[in-house]
């Protein structure tokens, strides 16, 4: 390398370094290196929340106008997950809810940035709503320990760094908008989801522990090698509900039993 190309990339390499040493948001609780900013999850989300409400062939999204009963019992479910002072980026990110109208879909997600999306065919197997804030707790930490943006450090790491230093005409924002719909969490992320949203609800009225029911009534009446799309990077149904009994014991959480079917989710959710 000749000597004017050292002095050239030398700045670049010392700020690539600082970046290692320094990358891992704004909560002192998380120690995972990212190098996006909270800032960047809001507009990967974002931008992903437009590609799914600008596709409707593919996405039915409700209308609040129409389906006005439905969002507000996710609206209070979640408001109450986010009234309990345990996530980090309750201010900061939007906490937008969306609900994909798919009965034949079993699913939920959420975007970087607190975009969050369920499909009406998640509700066949949610029981109450106990069920239905362990299911949003889950997914909201997602959002809020930031895995997705770690996900995607760990997938493109110091290339994706070099390519946003020296510039390839925006191509690589792009392509982290798209990988995002493919994106799969770890093991690890996975079970931190459970573990902190069992810590969300036990400062809630809801049972902190009721999403075990909702995944071994998904391994009882779909076999237990069934696992549904978001779900299929989880430990077995077994492991997964002994952490978050653990979990809960750990915090001593209190525990009100199994509560009695919500008809209210079927009657304001599903249409077949």
């Amino acid at each position: 390398m000749s000597k004017r190309k050292s002095l050239y990339y030398a700045p670049c390499i010392v700020w690539l370094c600082c970046l290692l040493t320094a990358c891992g948001g704004e909560n002192p609780d998380d120690g995972s290196f990212n190098v996006f900013s909270p800032s960047d999850d809001i507009t990967l989300g974002k931008s992903m929340r437009d590609e799914i409400l600008n596709n409707p062939l593919e996405y039915e999204v409700w209308s609040r106008k129409e389906h006005a009963g439905a969002y507000a019992l996710l609206d209070s479910v979640s408001g109450e997950i986010l009234q309990s002072g345990k996530l980090f980026y309750r201010d900061r990110f939007p906490w937008e809810l969306y609900i994909i109208h798919d009965d034949g879909t079993a699913n939920a997600f959420c975007a970087p940035g607190g975009y969050i999306f369920v499909y009406t065919g998640l509700m066949k197997y949610v029981y109450n709503t106990d069920e239905l804030a362990g299911v949003l707790a889950h997914e909201m930490a997602h959002a809020d320990r930031r895995h997705s943006t770690d996900g995607l450090t760990r997938d493109y790491g110091i290339s994706l760094l070099l390519r946003l230093i020296f510039g390839d005409d925006g191509s690589a924002v792009g392509e982290l908008a798209g990988s995002l719909f493919s994106l799969n969490y770890s093991r690890s992320d996975e079970r931190e989801a459970d573990e902190y949203g069992v810590a969300y609800l036990c400062e809630t009225a809801f049972v902190s522990d009721a999403s075990k029911h909702f995944f071994e009534r998904m391994a009882e009446e779909n076999g237990t090698a069934y696992v549904p799309p978001f779900l299929s990077t989880h430990p077995d149904d077994g492991t997964r509900v002994r952490t978050i009994e653990a979990r809960a014991a750990e915090l001593q959480c209190p525990g009100r039993g199994h509560e009695k079917e919500d008809a209210r989710l079927k009657a304001l959710f599903l249409t077949d």
